[in-house]
């Protein structure tokens, strides 16, 4: 009789030049494609809080404000590949896809100048972009634009370098609530209270994914001298910290329905939450086990998907 024994799946496989010869594909994926979806949901938030107010949204203008938002989050994304290139090449727990870097660099795909050219370059891109729709939307626009660009630049690089201080989390919920309150802005003109309240629950479940993933990485950047929270709690006493922002999240919605800044319909997004909340629970059994949290970060970021989907969804077809 054979002996009987179950397939584990392995995790994908990185990115080898043998395996992606194309240049332009290689620029392409170094974005960390994939992951651009959390600010796709972000401008349909913003969006659906303008149309929810009665604004007659301008096509053209939430089609450059969605590409736009999306070429400053890939640059953020090569950006921070740059800045952490020595760090990610330590890291000998990282769950790839989700943590340790695209692995450009350090798998012989991008020399750190050609990433770093990539990576300002698409931030460059954004600005005479930005600039138009100023011009046609607002000056408020200029000061949400150049605080996003301040924070995504921030978060990684130095002098700031936000996540090296354990500010990373902060960043996070104030650059994805920027992305919210100015696609909004765009639309209507002027500053409103709606996308900064529908904003900010979706902004802590963004934040919850950038903390899940530092557990894998936390040895590896202690050894770096980056100290995110993390690492300053250590792994056992940081998983608090994950339901801490989860709980957070959670009060948004009925916060803005009580002072009758969102429409009643956005509780239909609360159930999403659920997905965090079994996440939570498989963080704390396997906080220090890198290689069993995958299914916990997975969670996260379909929790942080499907809430912006149900909260843009219920301010589409909801009025305040």
């Amino acid at each position: 009789m054979s002996d009987f024994h179950v397939d584990v799946p392995s995790r994908p496989a990185e990115p080898r030049p043998d395996t992606l010869r194309a240049p332009l594909l290689r620029l392409l994926l170094a974005t960390r494609l994939a992951f651009l979806g959390v600010t796709l949901i972000a401008v349909l938030i913003g969006l659906a809080g303008a149309h929810a107010a009665g604004i007659e949204l301008d096509p053209a203008k939430a089609l450059a404000t969605l590409f736009f938002a999306l070429i400053a989050h890939a640059a953020a994304n090569v950006i921070n590949d740059y800045h952490d290139r020595d760090n990610d090449a330590r890291n000998d727990e990282r769950v790839y896809p989700f943590t340790g870097g695209s692995r450009f660099i350090q798998n012989g795909l991008l020399s750190p100048a050609a990433t770093a050219r990539l990576g300002y370059g698409l931030w460059l891109a954004v600005v005479p972009a930005g600039l138009w729709l100023a011009a046609q939307s607002g000056a408020g626009l200029l000061l949400i634009g150049l605080a996003g660009l301040a924070i995504g630049w921030g978060y990684s690089a130095p002098p700031l370098a936000l996540a090296s201080r354990g500010l990373g989390e902060f960043a996070i919920v104030a650059g994805w609530l920027l992305v919210v309150a100015g696609s909004d802005y765009v639309q209507r003109g002027a500053f409103a209270p709606l996308p900064w309240i529908a904003g900010s629950g979706y902004a802590l479940l963004v934040a919850d994914i950038l903390y899940i993933n530092q557990f894998p990485d936390a040895p590896s950047d202690a050894r770096a001298g980056k100290r995110t929270l993390v690492v300053r709690l250590g792994r056992r006493r940081a998983r608090r910290g994950y339901l801490v922002i989860t709980l957070l999240a959670t009060l948004c919605v009925p916060a803005g329905v009580v002072f009758g800044v969102l429409p009643a319909p956005t509780f239909f997004a609360l159930p999403a939450l659920a997905l965090n909340l079994a996440a939570a629970r498989q963080l704390w059994h396997h906080a220090e086990t890198p290689a069993r949290l995958a299914p916990a970060i997975k969670l996260t970021l379909a929790g942080a998907h499907l809430y912006g989907l149900l909260l843009a969804a219920a301010l589409a077809f909801g009025k305040p």
